[in-house]
């Protein structure tokens, strides 16, 4: 392909226009030769809406394991043999510490997230108690991702100072059952909805790298631009030792880039976070995400070990880019 059609779904990104189904193809399978011309493109999008400004997020692991859910790739589920540390719901004072951190690591978002179906009524009201704490002594944008909600828990949430609520898709509606079965597709379309109409600012994403193909890939990207999510972290899968989905290694660092610049062209004005496996699956490439992405996670994830927060910043002052602090 010639590299200047690259810039061409720049133009169409940013007329708004939709990316064809083959155009949408073409980037997922461009020749590695291309993949700088590639990214250029999708940056120019990105710089459009963001400028050279990365958002950080951190989050806590407010309740590890004990899930009754069998998602393939978790190493909290049902089905996960993998030696992890469980425990119940974090009490206030511990979620809030965490919140003290998030600031020390620069981190405009902090990332409440707790394992499980869906939040008990006791865990929401621990949940809330600290999300009032942290809104009154800090400037951080708190997201909560507890599982699927029922009744007025948005409301609840929304009320406690809940800037963003995250329930990921995953992957496409077609593929989702050989994933999970024990919840559905919808029922996550749902919970999004739910946030939605609280006046909670929406948060959903995928999972790559989970056995989806090509095809599958672009219909998740078309279906979060459905969805109006506000932010898409996009997640390439750290294949787990005891986990179902152990032995899937089928990504590669050049491939998740394009993925990348696929995400920015079908969701142009959104925060697209590169977000867990970023440093197992883009190795030395982990960089070169900041053309497409605008966000990134900070330290640590639920169970998985990230790339040290001082390396982050220092990646981020590198390239040039700037670290959007929030305001204390």
């Amino acid at each position: 392909m010639n590299t200047l059609n690259w810039e061409t779904y720049a133009d169409k990104a940013l007329s708004g226009d939709l990316l064809s189904a083959k155009e949408a193809m073409s980037v997922l399978e461009a020749d590695d030769i291309e993949l700088l011309a590639l990214l250029q493109a999708a940056f120019r999008v990105r710089h459009h809406y963001f400028g050279k400004k990365v958002k950080l997020n951190m989050i806590i692991n407010a309740k590890s394991g004990y899930c009754p859910e069998d998602c393939g790739y978790c190493s909290q589920s049902i089905l996960s043999k993998a030696p992890i540390e469980k425990y119940t719901m974090l009490n206030k004072d511990v979620i809030v510490d965490g919140a003290k951190e998030a600031v020390n690591r620069k981190a405009g978002t902090y990332c409440i997230v707790a394992s499980g179906y869906g939040p008990t009524a006791s865990e929401l009201e621990e949940v809330i108690e600290a999300v009032k704490e942290i809104k009154r002594d800090t400037k951080l944008k708190v997201c909560a991702c507890l599982g699927i909600l029922r009744d007025d828990q948005a409301l609840k949430l929304k009320e406690a100072g809940v800037d963003r609520y995250n329930h990921n898709l995953n992957t496409s509606s077609d593929h989702f059952a050989n994933i999970t079965t024990t919840h559905t597709y919808d029922q996550r379309i749902q919970t999004v909805e739910m946030a939605k109409e609280a006046g909670i600012s929406p948060c959903s994403g995928c999972i790559v790298g989970m056995g989806e193909t090509k095809e599958q890939v672009i219909q998740i990207a078309a279906a979060l631009r459905e969805l109006d999510a506000d932010s898409i972290p996009v997640n390439f899968l750290n294949p787990i030792k005891g986990t179902p989905l152990e032995h899937t290694k089928e990504l590669n660092p050049r491939y998740c880039l394009k993925v990348l610049a696929l995400m920015r062209f079908m969701n142009p004005s959104k925060e697209i976070r590169v977000s867990g496996g970023r440093e197992v699956n883009l190795g030395q490439l982990q960089a070169l995400a900041l053309y497409p992405a605008n966000a990134m996670f900070v330290g640590d994830y639920l169970t998985t070990e990230g790339q040290a927060a001082n390396l982050d910043h220092q990646m981020i002052k590198d390239l040039g880019f700037e670290i959007e602090l929030c305001a204390l």
